[in-house]
């Protein structure tokens, strides 16, 4: 199948580690332009970056920046742009999960976590559409929501919960607005994978997560990138609005 992604440029929040650099590579195979934005992991993503031009030929660069900023967001296109051109695809995958019961939780750790994972959504969203609607271009927003804003968690992560449902919200709002534009927007809603995020998560309560997983194992980030590129696709050009269940069985929605 032609996923029609030879030349689009695509951004990938987030973009340096676990699922983010699944994302980016998986875009990059087929042909796409990638920029990695990282707020910290510079080393990781100019090493993403460069195997992308080295394996697949394709031109990536390393972007730095908090999408929870305004002004860095702003500064994140305009650097895309400058390097690789008119941003065709967004994806929006940058996050951070404390760990924390609610009881617990001061209150600027949860601003903190909404901040990043659902105004920085807002704010990288708000900015593509602008640049599209202003190019008369039609372009594609994937939105990595979570499983656990169906069904939350007990292990302490009720901020990023909520900020992942809140997204959800978020893309069926924005698909709406600008659908007559030729945009659209998609969200992922993955169980769990095995990332440096959540391995000691992993490591103490694998048979607990197990037991719960109809395929009984824990997904990877390339099965769930792999969704994330095709909804970036032309091969998705009649879904927008969705939010597809990646997490083996686990929601069945």
């Amino acid at each position: 199948m032609d996923l029609q992604l030879r030349d689009k440029v695509a951004l990938v929040t987030g973009g340096s580690r676990g699922l983010g650099r699944a994302i980016s590579l998986s875009l990059a195979a087929e042909g796409a332009r990638v920029a990695i934005n990282y707020q910290n992991s510079r080393e990781q993503a100019e090493s993403i970056a460069a195997e992308i031009r080295s394996h697949h030929r394709v031109e990536a660069i390393a972007v730095p920046g908090n999408v929870a900023s305004e002004n860095d967001v702003m500064a994140i296109f305009m650097a895309v742009e400058q390097s690789l051109g008119p941003l065709d695809i967004l994806v929006n995958n940058a996050a951070v999960c404390p760990t924390r019961q609610v009881v617990d939780t001061a209150e600027n750790e949860w601003t903190d976590t909404l901040q990043v994972n659902l105004t920085g959504t807002f704010l990288t969203c708000r900015e593509m559409v602008r640049r599209l609607k202003a190019s008369g271009r039609g372009g594609r927003i994937v939105n990595v929501s979570s499983a656990a804003a169906f069904l939350g968690s007990t292990t302490g992560h009720a901020p990023y919960d909520a900020s992942k449902g809140g997204m959800i919200s978020f893309t069926i709002s924005l698909a709406r607005e600008v659908a007559s534009l030729g945009i659209a927007v998609n969200a992922v809603a993955p169980g769990m994978m095995s990332t440096d995020m959540t391995s000691e998560t992993l490591s103490a309560n694998l048979d607990k997560y197990l037991a719960r997983i109809p395929l009984r194992r824990i997904g990877t980030p390339e099965e769930v990138a792999g969704v994330v590129v095709f909804l970036a696709s032309g091969a998705a050009s009649y879904m927008t609005g969705a939010t597809v269940d990646v997490s083996g069985g686990l929601l069945m929605r």
